[in-house]
């Protein structure tokens, strides 16, 4: 079991945008994991929640001025002893002043002097978040060595949809969390890669009612996906079934049922990928025939389920690669779920099956006893295809979230494609 995270201090600042409600869940997520959060809120956001909601959820007084709390020297503590700084929603006003240094209140002073990890999370009109200016800014905060997120698509306010939605707060509170653990966790290294991956569990019908699946919750495919898209990539992704509350950010979602459906997109779409990542669990095998009414249990029992083998979506994307289907130097990712037995260990089986798919990594996950699949935690290894019959490289995955676990995943990924 890991151990409980430490307590951290979190400046959370709040821009004058409509989609203020929603970091009240994130301030939530912060103060339930036990950290202690100070709410710093722009004038113009209190004209959409006032501050004794900040207060209530913070535990902490909130202000907007410069010159309150004099003596405590505010606009300089609070920046510098903080752990990380989450502005949320970063409206397009509030990203300029930043960018340009201005400290014209409490929130903008506090990050001249904040040393940790920043993290603006966008919020406002496509038109607007499409502005040069509004470009230029966030160039810059980057090149500050801010984080600044990829904001949605979707419903914005009044009856306009498109790119500039706030993320959903659980996936702010997931990237935050990440930044506390790993800081440099969110490099811009993937910036115009287009990544394909694949997630969750396929489901193999039996009748209209029954299907043959597993355990898979897609979580790991889906943190895959959060963190490339705001490392810069263009990421699609396949999803089968999974547990998850909804689609990452700036990511496009295909989903998908059963395993032929899942090879027949990933071979279409592979096409034009840099990276292909099977991070999905695909079931092994199908019935032969579907039943068009639902199996009855009948006086002895339901009749046996004659099985067929399913495609193998991994070793079918390596042959198309060498068949010249998929550009040469794409790179392709398998994962694989083992347990040891009496022919050998976890890594064991893992480097054999490196050898017989030809995928460029493998990331091997234990499993069993809890481990792996539906946990929020996880632990592994990256085995890398060696040249001219030579082993490759292993690479241990430290302990810790399926998040933090993607982002060293997305290491090797960079370090693999031809650029690097």
């Amino acid at each position: 079991m890991a151990s409980a995270s430490p307590r951290r201090r979190i400046v959370v600042g709040v821009g004058g945008g409509i989609a203020a409600y929603k970091v009240c869940g994130v301030i939530r997520h912060f103060t339930e994991a036990g950290h202690a959060v100070r709410v710093i809120p722009t004038r113009a956001a209190l004209n959409f929640v006032g501050a004794a909601t900040f207060e209530a959820l913070s535990g902490n007084p909130v202000t907007t001025e410069v010159f309150d709390d004099v003596d405590e020297v505010a606009h300089v503590l609070l920046g510098r002893e903080a752990d990380l700084v989450v502005i949320a929603p970063a409206t397009a006003d509030l990203m300029a002043r930043a960018a340009s240094g201005r400290a014209d209140d409490l929130l903008t002073a506090s990050l001249l002097t904040a040393r940790c990890p920043v993290m603006f999370v966008p919020a406002m009109h496509t038109e607007m978040w499409e502005h040069p200016a509004t470009v230029d800014n966030v160039a810059t905060l980057r090149a500050h060595g801010s984080v600044v997120l990829t904001p949605d698509s979707g419903r914005l306010t009044g009856s306009d949809s498109g790119a500039g939605r706030l993320p959903e707060p659980g996936e702010i509170g997931l990237l935050g969390d990440l930044l506390l653990a790993r800081p440099d966790a969110l490099p811009r290294d993937l910036e115009g890669v287009r990544v394909l991956i694949s997630a969750g569990g396929t489901r193999e019908a039996l009748d209209p009612v029954r299907y043959l699946g597993n355990h898979s919750s897609g979580k790991q495919g889906y943190a895959l996906a959060r963190v490339a898209a705001q490392r810069g990539a263009q990421v699609t992704l396949v999803s089968g079934a999974v547990s998850q509350p909804g689609d990452p950010a700036g990511v496009e979602v295909v989903h998908i049922d059963s395993a032929r459906e899942l090879a027949e997109e990933m071979t279409a779409r592979s096409a034009q990928a840099d990276v292909v990542i099977m991070a999905a669990a695909v079931a092994d095998f199908r019935p032969v025939g579907v039943a068009g009414t639902k199996i009855k249990k009948g006086a002895h029992g339901p009749a046996p389920i004659e099985l067929t083998t399913n495609p193998d979506i991994l070793a079918g994307l390596v042959a198309a690669r060498s068949e010249g289907r998929i550009p040469a130097d794409t790179v392709i990712v398998g994962f694989a779920a083992e347990t040891g037995d009496d022919d050998g260990g976890v890594l064991d089986h893992g480097r054999a099956k490196l050898r017989r798919k030809g995928c460029d990594l493998l990331v091997v996950n234990a499993v069993g006893d809890g481990r792996a699949f539906g946990t929020e935690d996880n632990t592994g290894w990256v085995l890398a295809a060696g040249e001219n019959g030579e082993a490759g490289t292993e690479t241990g995955l430290p302990y810790g979230s399926k998040t933090l676990m993607a982002s060293r995943i997305l290491d090797q990924v960079a370090a693999a494609l031809p650029e690097h």
